[in-house]
């Protein structure tokens, strides 16, 4: 059957919280982990291909966007979503700017609302400029991200100095207004000679009016918010039958490596509450020792309906001197390829219920564990859902998998995403 909807996400973890947004929405989703090959064949509402290209090059993330674009329009997407994060961090150079126009190039759009707006998760956008609950995204803990800072909260100009296309606005007043007026707006803007519109929102209702706006144009370009709006457009209704997933029974385990304030909070939480708790240490990985066989053993005999949680998450100051040490990248492949040979053999030795903390990191570990695909279940948090994930590590029944971008959750998080299960 051909796709509603085909959506590319710039990293693992927003296309499970762009996934999460559709399906209690009413939307059947799937996600897959890169790529699908030529013969897959899926039957769902909406596919989400999940892709690892938001810091990649720039040339790298256009080409895996366009193969992916390929692959959706193949089986008939009739709207294609870019997925960016609800920070919209990115470089100088990209790849939000860049990836928006070659797809925009390749179908023909002349127009494309940008807004990763998500206020249940408090992301708002308001007169151009994205906030962070009451802070402006400048003024965030997004501020001191090792690996994309964000120094400017004008989404305009964030994205003007990467795309060589004219970018405008779509101010809350206009949104107010309604479908019709956001839909004039955009016209408008089309018509000086503009072909980014930045769009306002606040709250739901905001959402929900875009996705009306934007239900015949190409290319959306956005948050997981907007997703909201848009099953509405196909009559389309949230349902629990949309997010039922299969019971499966097994130890229980938690991998972060996001740094994070929300996952650095949520891994102090844990420990206070009296979980057991490995600490993954980048300097003793640079020095060749084998931290991963040293975290598998002491899990030995531990693994239980309690979950253990293992963490290289660390405070800003932490990181930095890690870093200056390793160098940025080496710092975090280390860590990545230590984390996800750990996820791995966690789920080899009877782990079956998995929350994975930090957009890089789920990317390591779900390729460790070759998820190739996820079928998008109830939610833990906003932008968090439980998957069901087939995975030849899991045997036939599979595992449930939580990957949570590092900024989202309550400070209670890995408590509770359990409790969903019981």
């Amino acid at each position: 059957m051909s796709m509603l909807l085909g959506c590319i996400a710039d990293d693992f973890t927003g296309a499970t919280d762009l996934a999460n947004n559709l399906a209690r929405a009413g939307m059947r989703v799937v996600q897959t982990i890169g790529l699908p090959g030529q013969d897959t064949a899926v039957d769902a509402d909406a596919v989400v291909v999940a892709l690892k290209s938001r810091t990649v090059e720039p040339d790298a993330a256009v080409a895996q966007s366009l193969a992916a674009l390929r692959w959706l329009r193949a089986r008939g997407a009739g709207q294609i979503y870019f997925k960016v994060c609800s920070t919209f961090d990115s470089t100088e150079r990209g790849n939000i700017g860049p990836v928006a126009e070659a797809l925009a190039d390749a179908l023909g759009a002349d127009i494309v609302p940008v807004c990763p707006a998500f206020p249940e998760n408090q992301r708002t956008v308001f007169q151009g400029h994205l906030f962070v609950g009451d802070l402006l995204l400048s003024d965030s803990s997004m501020r001191h991200h090792p690996l994309t800072p964000m120094t400017d909260a004008s989404l305009v100009r964030v994205l003007q100095r990467q795309c060589r296309g004219r970018v405008g606005l779509v101010d809350h007043a206009v949104v107010r207004r309604g479908a019709e007026a956001v839909r004039a707006r955009m016209q408008a803007l089309r018509d000086e000679g503009v072909r980014f519109g930045v769009v306002d929102a606040v709250a739901n209702d905001d959402l929900m009016t875009m996705g009306r706006a934007f239900a015949r144009l190409p290319l959306l370009v956005a948050g997981s918010g907007v997703a909201i709006g848009l099953p509405q457009n196909h009559g389309l209704v949230p349902s629990t039958a949309a997010t039922e997933l299969p019971r499966v029974p097994g130890a229980r385990a938690i991998v972060s490596g996001s740094c994070s304030a929300a996952s650095n909070a949520q891994v102090v939480d844990f420990i206070q509450r009296g979980g057991q708790a490995f600490a993954v240490d980048p300097l003793r990985i640079a020095a060749g020792e084998d931290v991963a066989g040293a975290v598998l053993a002491w899990a030995e005999g531990r693994l239980s309906a309690q979950p253990l949680l293992f963490y290289a998450t660390a405070e800003p100051e932490a990181v930095r001197s890690v870093q200056a040490r390793l160098g940025v990248e080496a710092a975090g492949t280390l860590v990545e390829g230590t984390l996800s040979a750990i996820a791995r053999g966690l789920v080899e030795r009877g782990v079956r219920q998995l929350v994975v903390a930090g957009g890089e990191t789920s990317g390591a570990c779900v390729q460790a564990l070759q998820v190739a695909r996820m079928r998008v279940g109830p939610q833990i948090d906003p932008g968090v859902p439980w998957c069901h994930a087939p995975s030849p590590a899991a045997g036939a029944q599979g595992l449930l998998l939580a990957l949570k971008s590092g900024n989202f959750g309550t400070v209670d998080f890995f408590t509770k995403a359990f409790g969903l299960l019981a």
